[in-house]
C-alpha cells in the first residue's frame, strides 16, 4: 500500500511544537536581587525610623508627667483673719421668775368679786377680789360703839378723882377712898386703850376682805371661782402672780471656771448671754447677779444666777436656755472659717497653701467655736493663706487653685 501523505505528516508536527524557554542569564538575575534587596532595605529603614520617633515621642509624654505631678486640686481659700474675739462659757439654765406669789385669802367669807383676767399684767395695788365686808363692818361698828362706853365710864371715874382730891386735901374723906378712885380711874382708861385696839383690829379684818396684788406681774389661772366660800386656811389660793420683768435665768457651770469668774466679776459687770436650745437664736441679754455659796459635789459645778430685763418677754418662768458667761475677750485673736479645721487621729488641723500653690497640713489648737468661727490658740500666723473647702482630694504636696465661683442662679439682665 502506497502512503504518499507521510511527509505531509511530519511537517504538521513541526509546525505545532512548543516554542523554547530561555534561561535567564546570570547578569540579569543578579540585577534583580539586588533591586529587591534595594526595595527592602528603604522600607526597613522607614519602620526604624518610625519606631525610633514613636518611642521618643512616648518617653517624652512620659517624662513630662512625672515631671508635672498630679493636676492641681480646685478648692476655696482663705486666710487667718485677726481681731478681738469673746470668750464665752456655756451652761444649762433654767429661767425662774424673780418673784412668784400666791394670792390667799386672810379672812374667811363669800367671794363676792373676781376683778381680775387670767394671764392678766397686774400692778402692786390693784384690785383682785372682793370677800363679803358685811359681817367684818359690823364687827367694826360693835367695837366703835364699845369704845364710847367705855370712853363715857372714864370720863365719870376721872370727875369722881377729881372730887375725891378735893376731900382729901381738906381731910374730910380719907386717902384710901382717894385710891381706890385712881385704880378704877386707871382701869378704864385701859379698857378704852383696849377698845381702840380692838377697832384697829376690825379695820384690819375689813381691809382683808379687799384683796390687791402684792406686786408688779402677770396672773396665771384663777383657782377659785365667784361665790364660793374661802378660808383662811385653804391651800391653793386664789391665784399665783409672776413677775416676768426682770427675770432670773439660774445656770451651772464646771467648777474650773469659778476663779476665772469671781476675777472677772470683781472689776467689772459679767455679762450672761440666754440663747435658745438650738444654740443659736439670742434671747436675752443680762447681767451675773449671784454666785452661789457652795459647789455641788456631786456633778463638780457651780450655780449662778443671771438677771434680765425681759422687756420683750420672750424669757418664760420654766424655760430651759443656753446660757453663755462672757468670760473675758481675746485681743487680737486668729480665727479662720470653722469649715478650714480639720480632726484626724493626732488632733485638729489645716491645710496652708504655700508660695508654690502646694499644701502642708498645720497642727492647730482650737480654742472655741462660735458663730461658723473657730478661734485658733496656736499653729497658724496671720494672713496665712489655708484651704476652707474642697479638702476632702488634698493630700501632703498637692497642689491646688481657686475652685470656679458658682454660677448664679438668678439670670443676668439683657443688655440694652
Amino acid at each position: 500500500m502506497d502512503q504518499p501523505d507521510a511527509p505531509k505528516a511530519d511537517e504538521s508536527r513541526k509546525h505545532f511544537q512548543q516554542p523554547e524557554i530561555k534561561k535567564p542569564s546570570p547578569k540579569g538575575l543578579g540585577v534583580g536581587i539586588i533591586v529587591v534587596l534595594l526595595v527592602a532595605g528603604i522600607v526597613t529603614v522607614a519602620g526604624i525610623a518610625w519606631a525610633v520617633h514613636y518611642f521618643r515621642a512616648a518617653a517624652a509624654k512620659k517624662a513630662a508627667a512625672a515631671h508635672s505631678g498630679p493636676p492641681a486640686v480646685p478648692v476655696v481659700e482663705g486666710k487667718v483673719a485677726q481681731k478681738d474675739v469673746p470668750i464665752y462659757v456655756d451652761g444649762l439654765g433654767t429661767v425662774q421668775a424673780f418673784n412668784t406669789v400666791t394670792v390667799h385669802v386672810r379672812v374667811d367669807g363669800e367671794l363676792k368679786k373676781v376683778a381680775f383676767v387670767e394671764g392678766q399684767d397686774v400692778h402692786a395695788g390693784d384690785l383682785l377680789a372682793q370677800i363679803d365686808p358685811d359681817p367684818f363692818q359690823t364687827a367694826l361698828e360693835q367695837t366703835v360703839a364699845k369704845k364710847a362706853q367705855d370712853e363715857a365710864q372714864l370720863a365719870n371715874a376721872q370727875l369722881d378723882l377729881k372730887r375725891d382730891y378735893d376731900l382729901v386735901t381738906q381731910k374730910i374723906a380719907t386717902q384710901q377712898t382717894y385710891d381706890t378712885q385712881k385704880a378704877l380711874v386707871d382701869q378704864l382708861a385701859a379698857t378704852v386703850k383696849a377698845d381702840q385696839a380692838a377697832i384697829d383690829s376690825a379695820k384690819v379684818q375689813l381691809d382683808y376682805t379687799t384683796i390687791t396684788s402684792p406686786l408688779d406681774g402677770r396672773t396665771g389661772i384663777r383657782q377659785v371661782d365667784q361665790g364660793n366660800i374661802v378660808h383662811a386656811v385653804d391651800a391653793n389660793g386664789l391665784v399665783v402672780i409672776t413677775q416676768l420683768h426682770p427675770i432670773s435665768v439660774v445656770f451651772t457651770l464646771p467648777e474650773q471656771a469659778l476663779y476665772e469668774i469671781q476675777k472677772e466679776s470683781q472689776s467689772n459687770e459679767v455679762t450672761v448671754l440666754a440663747v435658745d436650745r438650738d444654740n443659736t437664736t439670742q434671747l436675752g441679754e443680762g447681767k451675773l447677779a449671784v454666785i452661789d455659796n457652795q459647789i455641788d459635789t456631786t456633778t463638780g459645778t457651780i450655780r449662778l444666777k443671771a438677771t434680765f430685763a425681759n422687756d420683750d418677754l420672750r424669757l418664760w418662768p420654766g424655760q430651759f436656755v443656753n446660757a453663755r458667761l462672757l468670760l473675758t475677750t481675746r485681743k487680737g485673736g486668729l480665727t479662720v472659717p470653722a469649715s478650714a479645721v480639720q480632726r484626724g487621729p493626732d488632733g485638729s488641723y489645716i491645710f496652708v497653701i504655700k508660695d508654690d500653690q502646694s499644701v502642708e497640713v498645720t497642727p492647730v489648737k482650737v480654742g472655741q467655736i462660735e458663730k461658723g468661727e473657730a478661734l485658733i490658740d496656736e499653729g497658724l500666723k496671720p494672713d496665712e493663706r489655708i484651704v476652707v473647702d474642697g479638702q476632702y482630694r488634698l493630700q501632703i504636696g498637692s497642689h491646688v487653685k481657686p475652685a470656679p465661683a458658682a454660677k448664679s442662679a438668678t439670670p443676668a439682665a439683657p443688655e440694652s
